[in-house]
């Protein structure tokens, strides 16, 4: 069975300092044989403050951290999946993008959020993804991953059924949900949807998150999760603190679930009139 290593992270306003926490990770994780390292959004940059955070964002800095990266997956023999960094898109907005490298040196897949979290929260939290990031267009997934198929999304994206349904349709084998959810929407959502969505698509769902106070002011709820086809929890980090957790990941478990309960194959268009 495959083993991945889950890193959940307090990541804060120096994208040196969060890449070194990466190394650190990737290095223990090959040492302990796990062949995949999730890490959860924004990893490289946690930062609300958009002035600060741009003038890294708009530097060679994502493109010096991209090539480091893939020499540490090189060097640990490990493929690594970048929950997501803040990077300038072709428009000149940014967009949060994930990363998976792989140990051959070659470019990474990546995979822009789809979803901007625009909300005003209870707590009396306001965040405002859209004004600096643009949304992404295009369904991601990665082949011949030591775990399969890979699809990948982010944080919100959670909260959007279709996105999970189509990469049920692609046959994804585990799908990555990196985020850095907020306290309340975390505590009242977290655990349901993704147990709800690995039983959708049939598939693994590995969600690898932020926890604790930031550099920046931010709070996030944590709960690293792991959860199987048929919505079972095999790893949570809870919500205390940062590390690294090993969960071994039986693919023959996606076969079993969806002889169980064929839903994908059993999937009919919904007429839109």
């Amino acid at each position: 069975m495959p083993r991945i290593a889950v890193l959940q992270m307090c990541s804060g306003i120096d994208p040196a300092a969060n890449l070194r926490v990466i190394e650190d990770a990737a290095k223990r994780a090959a040492k302990e044989g796990a062949l995949v390292l999730f890490t959860p959004e924004m990893s490289l940059l946690l930062d609300r403050n958009r002035e600060r955070a741009g003038a890294w964002i708009s530097s060679d800095g994502p493109q010096e951290v991209c090539e480091e990266l893939s020499v540490i997956a090189a060097k640990q023999h490990l493929d690594i999946a970048v929950g997501s960094m803040p990077v300038v898109s072709q428009s000149g907005k940014w967009a949060n993008r994930a990363h998976y490298f792989r140990p051959d040196l070659g470019p990474p897949v990546t995979y822009d959020k789809m979803h901007m979290f625009d909300v005003d929260l209870a707590s009396g939290e306001s965040w405002r993804e859209s004004n600096a990031y643009e949304a992404g267009r295009d369904v991601v997934t990665v082949e011949d991953t030591p775990l399969g198929r890979l699809g990948l999304t982010i944080c919100y994206d959670l909260r959007f059924p279709a996105l999970f349904g189509e990469l049920g349709n692609r046959r994804c084998d585990v799908i990555a949900v990196p985020a850095a959810f907020t306290k309340p929407t975390g505590a009242a959502h977290w655990h349901i949807m993704l147990r709800a969505r690995a039983i959708e698509a049939s598939a693994f769902v590995v969600a690898a998150a932020q926890v604790g106070t930031h550099e920046d002011g931010r709070t996030t709820f944590g709960h690293s999760l792991v959860v199987d086809p048929w919505g079972e929890v095999l790893l949570d980090m809870g919500e205390e603190e940062p590390g690294l957790a090993f969960c071994e990941i039986d693919l023959a478990r996606i076969a079993e679930v969806r002889a169980q309960v064929p839903a994908l194959a059993n999937r009919r268009p919904i007429p839109t009139s």
